[in-house]
């Protein structure tokens, strides 16, 4: 798997003599706190590289406002842009319009959906979000079988923005890794869109609550919207021994809400990795260099067992 090899190339770069480069980046949300982290990745690896300046622009999930941001990066002549999508179907046009100007494009997180026809000087750098799902899964039907619920358990799921490739791949190799074996029998009660907000996610739960259902797992594909359903939860007083609860990003609030005792298994999503990979293809295309047109950084599962080793790392 090709992966982190940006790295080698920077640092060759980084040794010789560059004029500076702007970088222009338009990310989906300030408000997302796994993009929060990606955005501090991309400031925290741009000042580690002689010559680079980065302009970053908030398109608050408005998918107008992201193309405008785009469109004003083009005519000021930025180096490069990186962008993580406000909507995934609008990254032909976005690639069409860079690669008419001359400009490198990285999609960074969210993948585009031109992905296998990217143009010359463009890249995704992202994780397999398939993989997110699938580990989810795997370790909810572990779960489940500890606790002698494989066969009759109630499912619900919390799935983030609809628009995103993120949310429909983790949805569903969640459900074919939870049925594809020993818990074949599980229902998938419901699964409806909370937008990966943890606002929206509580909603969602407190309804699943008041209809009456039981509820054995909660699987979010995020964090945020985790938090959301155990707060819902403990609201309604639930007891979280009875429930479990996975997310995906194993943000600070997630390994907080694991300690706690109350999320029992998240994903490690990378935001250093992707984020320093982004900026380092960014800068190698604005410098003519060549990178793998797609770059993968590895989830990884977390547990209670082993999240002390993620304490740092997100």
């Amino acid at each position: 798997m090709k992966s982190l090899c940006l790295a080698a190339v920077l640092a060759a770069l980084m040794g010789s003599a560059a004029s500076a480069e702007t970088i222009g980046v338009s990310m989906q949300s300030f408000d997302n706190n796994f993009q929060t982290l990606l955005r501090e990745g991309i400031g925290a690896r741009a000042a580690e590289v002689n010559g680079v300046n980065v302009q970053v622009e908030d398109a608050q999930t408005d998918i107008s406002k992201q193309l405008n941001q785009v469109n004003n990066f083009i005519a000021a002549g930025v180096d490069a842009i990186i962008m993580t999508l406000t909507d995934t179907s609008a990254a032909p046009g976005v690639s069409e319009a860079a690669a008419k100007a001359g400009i490198p494009l990285v999609f960074l997180n969210l993948e585009p959906e031109n992905l296998a026809t990217l143009p010359e000087k463009q890249a995704y750098v992202g994780s397999k979000e398939t993989d997110a799902g699938r580990l989810a899964g795997e370790a909810a039907c572990s779960l489940l079988k500890e606790k002698g619920k494989a066969s009759d358990a109630q499912v619900y799921i919390l799935m983030g923005d609809l628009a995103h490739q993120a949310s429909r791949d983790r949805t569903s190799s969640f459900k074919d890794a939870l049925t594809g074996g020993d818990c074949k029998a599980v229902t998938i009660a419901d699964e409806q869109s909370a937008a990966w907000t943890r606002t929206n996610a509580m909603d969602l739960t407190t309804n699943w609550i008041t209809a009456g259902q039981p509820i054995d797992v909660v699987f979010a594909n995020n964090d945020e919207m985790a938090i959301g359903a155990i707060q819902a939860l403990k609201a309604a007083g639930v007891s979280m021994d009875d429930v479990i609860v996975i997310g995906i990003d194993a943000t600070q609030d997630g390994l907080a809400a694991m300690a706690a005792g109350d999320l029992d298994a998240t994903v490690f999503q990378n935001a250093r990795g992707q984020s320093g990979s982004a900026l380092d293809a960014a800068v190698a295309l604005a410098r003519g260099e060549a990178v793998d047109r797609q770059v993968w950084v590895p989830f990884e599962l977390v547990t209670p067992k082993n999240m002390a080793d993620y304490s740092t790392r997100n």
